[in-house]
């Protein structure tokens, strides 16, 4: 319904006018119109957080440069906003409720309103009108057969505003202009004069049926008003009628019963006005109750009972403890929160919700929250206009999955396993057993294959497609603007607001590569050792076989030419991922070699990365991560060089916009694997050191929540387990990220086995990042793997080696891919060409089967090309 009138306010200066309406009278008609500059979007958007629930606000927007700012006053609570023509278009293009738009007419004249008017679905804006016979004869022309119209003035008078008035358009004009007191104000324009301008009364003494509420919208009572009630309701901000028999009649004047009123306005045939008001006392009703109609009943009479007992519960009652202890309370609700959602049949539902609804509205009351403030609260999130997927937490995902992860009644149900997302408090139990630090434990000859099977799965990442539709947009962007998308997303998601250009071009200066001795030493020793393992894999010389006489075919490898190489920020700086990646490629000879990695706050990208890229001899360093740096490598962008391959681990993000270029055939772009969260595990045996398998364990689960680590026991009894589980305690808790730790290890296991046969078929089946073989002649056990990333063979071969300086290679396969994948090695960054050199002798000695194969496949240009070079028909 449309307002009777907007009150024009200043966002960036108004607090309290000196004259005119004041902040509090503007909640009585409840509208106000402000325009919104560049520099004053703040102020609206803090305005609109503010008056939430307390009023309607209007926003003239035509000066905003950003759709997304227009979007983003709308998704806070903006009523409608005022735009110009090709805001409309573009607001329409991203689907936004037409009825929350007002179109800004480009000017006065008749015409220009009339071919407006006819070309638009939404409500329109007339501003600064000065000939109000012109805006009075085309509203009268149109009557109601036309949308909504808003009318500003150039100078506004009680006279001309009334005639726009009664032609249903909807007058705006500035609060210092409008008054509730016109003895007090005399010069200003009255509100009830324009709140009753369009009123009508079918009564013979005029006056108006007035419906009063409460701001639920219960009905309190049926009463009479007149102009000269509400404007003396305007005036006091009270409930103030008009009684048949005593004339003006302020509602609780005698007994103490009075009402705050909160709005006035009319209904849609402009015959009734409702008031709605904040009963005080006992109730609207001479008979002492809530409403002329009887009790309240449902939510509102519960509340009103709880605010009643809040104030006055005996000592020791139930409701009495609920308000004194939060935790039962908290319990509470809990409780019956799962008794509702175990709940099935209607009889159920309606009961059990009824509970959940008692002990929540509790909760409201204890903290002063009223179901007023609740209703507001789902009002203004009705009117959003940006909308989140709505996914449950992942911690509610897992606890809404069934305990034991079951049984349906044909076969068992795969369970889902949910990686938390954030690290643990220490209040929060995940990753504890008995209030200790622990991985659940499975003695297999216990359980069945299929729930050993279910153990094994790794935590659920979020939704593919999910994800995919979240990196589209982004690679979209980087294709079609290039760095001024690529330094958009870096400021926005990495906070580089301060970042000028997205690449850091080689030579790099020194002073970006200042680190201590001790560190440049590793990096150097570690640097060496990779070079020296990825050149022993270089190909000495080129396959050339003869595979009959005449007939030589050959194969040799040629360095892949340029090559992207994504090197993660996040929680941990990691210059061994840019030695890993580098030094390959250095080592194969690509030509091209460009490192992309998230910068810090400031725009900078750590020493020891800038370092790695210098010793590798990379071009330049992107300084970007996530879904857009991977499109900058694929695309190319006026700073970013195109490459040919992308390689490197990232998140969920980065692992899809490598999938989503790799096959886009336009990009020509190759990945290296697919990847997932960092995984390992660990074989242990009577011989093996339990302080040195549970610190392998750590390693890697310190890495993130979702990271999953598994240990697989050989013969292992009760005294032994017991003390890996003691160490694993006791050295997680020594660590600084604890809490990550305890996020990882929730989803994580130990399987205890007999034989180291069954251990490796269940590392096989799952296929670790990491295998690391504490057991007894683990040379021997080598023999037996068949899946795996990389191996770590014996006592003294921490994971942590292979990380960063033995040599192999760190970028595995993870998510079970160690069945598909080999990790980063130097055939990553080649490729191979094959070549066939036949002579006469030899096409005569194949000839035959060629021609005939050509035949039998009816591709007759193939035989042709071998018959007519051995002239045979």
């Amino acid at each position: 319904m449309a307002p009777t009138l907007l009150a024009a306010i200043d966002l960036a200066n108004y607090t309290k006018s000196t004259q005119g309406l004041n902040p509090q009278a503007l909640s009585f008609i409840g509208n106000v119109f402000a325009r919104v500059t560049p520099e004053t979007v703040d102020d609206a958007l803090l305005h609109l957080q503010e008056t939430v629930g307390r009023y309607s606000t209007y926003l003239g927007v035509a000066t905003l440069p950003s759709i997304n700012d227009v979007v983003s006053l709308l998704d806070t609570g903006a009523a409608k906003v005022f735009i110009t023509r090709q805001q409309l278009d573009q607001l329409l293009d991203l689907k936004i409720d037409q009825d929350r738009l007002v179109l800004t007419l480009p000017g006065n004249t008749k015409q220009e309103i009339i071919d407006t008017i006819a070309g638009t679905v939404v409500d329109v804006y007339c501003h600064q009108v000065k000939d109000i016979e012109l805006v009075e004869a085309w509203l009268n022309e149109y009557n109601i057969d036309r949308p909504d119209v808003f009318v500003s003035f150039a100078a506004p008078d009680l006279d001309g505003v009334l005639r726009i008035s009664k032609q249903s358009a909807i007058p705006i004009l500035p609060a210092e202009s409008l008054t509730t007191d016109t003895k007090k104000e005399p010069g200003l324009i009255s509100v009830a004069k324009l709140v009753m301008a369009n009123a009508t009364s079918d009564r013979p003494d005029g006056l108006f049926s007035t419906l009063v509420t409460d701001e639920r919208g219960v009905a309190l009572g049926l009463v009479y008003s007149n102009e000269e009630s509400v404007a003396e309701s305007l005036r006091t901000g009270s409930g103030v009628y008009q009684s048949r028999k005593r004339g003006v009649w302020k509602k609780g004047e005698s007994s103490g019963d009075i009402q705050e009123l909160v709005s006035i306005s009319l209904d849609c045939d402009k015959d009734c006005l409702r008031y709605v008001v904040r009963q005080k006392g006992r109730g609207f009703c001479h008979l002492a109750t809530p409403t002329c109609f009887g009790q309240y009943s449902g939510l509102s009479r519960l509340q009103q009972t709880l605010q009643s007992r809040k104030a006055s519960a005996p000592e020791g009652s139930y409701t009495a403890r609920l308000f004194n202890d939060p935790q039962l309370l908290r319990a509470k609700i809990l409780e019956e929160a799962a008794e509702f959602c175990d709940a099935t049949s209607q009889k159920e539902i309606a009961f059990e919700a009824a509970d959940l609804l008692y002990f929540a509205l509790t909760k409201c009351v204890s903290a002063g929250v009223s179901l007023e403030d609740v209703e507001q609260n789902l009002d203004a999130k009705s009117i959003k206009v940006k909308r989140r997927k709505g996914d449950a937490k992942p911690a509610f995902t897992t606890q809404a999955a069934p305990v034991d992860g079951v049984a349906d009644g044909v076969g068992a149900k795969e369970a889902v396993k949910k990686a938390t997302s954030v690290p643990k408090s220490k209040d929060d139990p995940i990753g504890l057993q008995n209030g200790r630090i622990a991985m659940k434990r499975y003695i297999t000859v216990k359980e069945s294959a299929e729930t050993i099977q279910i153990a094994l799965q790794r935590p659920s990442q979020r939704s593919s497609d999910q994800i995919i539709a979240i990196c589209h947009p982004i690679i979209d962007a980087i294709k079609s603007r290039g760095d001024a998308a690529l330094l958009e997303y870096t400021r926005k998601f990495d906070k580089a607001t301060s970042l000028m250009s997205p690449v850091l071009k080689a030579p790099f200066p020194e002073s970006l590569m200042q680190l201590a001795p001790e560190t440049i030493k590793a990096i150097d020793i570690s640097f060496e050792n990779i070079r020296k393992f990825h050149a022993a894999q270089k190909e000495d010389k080129p396959l050339v076989v003869e595979t009959m006489p005449g007939v030589v075919c050959s194969r040799f490898s040629r360095a892949i030419e340029r090559v992207g190489l994504y090197v993660p920020g996040g929680t941990a700086v990691l210059p061994s991922t840019a030695l890993m990646l580098g030094v390959p490629a250095m080592v194969a000879g690509c030509k091209k070699i460009v490192i992309a990695s998230p910068p810090r706050a400031d725009g900078s990208v750590t020493p020891e990365i800038v370092y790695a890229a210098h010793k590798v001899g990379a071009e330049a360093i992107v300084l970007a991560g996530g879904a857009q740096a991977v499109a900058a490598l694929a695309y190319g962008t006026e700073s970013v060089s195109k490459v040919d391959k992308i390689l490197g681990p990232g998140n969920q993000f980065v692992t899809a916009a490598k999938m989503i270029v790799s096959n886009d055939t336009n990009a020509g772009v190759s990945i290296d694997m697919p990847a997932g969260p960092s995984e390992v595990l660990v074989v242990a045996d009577h011989t093996a050191n339990p302080t040195f398998v549970a610190s392998d364990l750590l390693s890697q689960a310190e890495h993130g929540v979702d990271s999953q680590v598994i240990l697989i026991t050989v013969g292992l009894n009760e005294t032994q387990l017991a003390a890996i589980e003691e160490e694993l305690h006791r050295q997680a808790n020594a660590l600084p990220r604890v809490d990550i730790v305890r996020g990882a290890i929730d989803h994580s296991i130990t399987l205890v086995v007999d034989t180291i046969e069954e251990g490796m078929r269940l590392s096989n089946q799952y296929a670790p990042e990491h295998l690391i073989l504490q057991v007894e002649n683990a040379e021997s056990v080598v023999a037996s793997v068949q899946n795996a990333g990389s191996v770590f063979v014996g006592q003294w071969t921490p994971e942590s080696v292979g990380d960063y300086s033995a040599g192999v290679n760190h970028s595995l396969p993870t998510f079970g891919y160690a069945k598909q994948y080999s990790g980063v090695n130097l055939g990553s960054y080649v490729k191979h060409i094959t070549s066939s050199n036949l002579t006469q002798e030899g096409l005569r000695n194949v000839g035959g089967a060629v021609m005939e194969l050509a035949r039998v496949e009816e591709l007759e240009a193939h035989r042709r090309a071998v018959s007519l070079r051995l002239g045979v028909p």
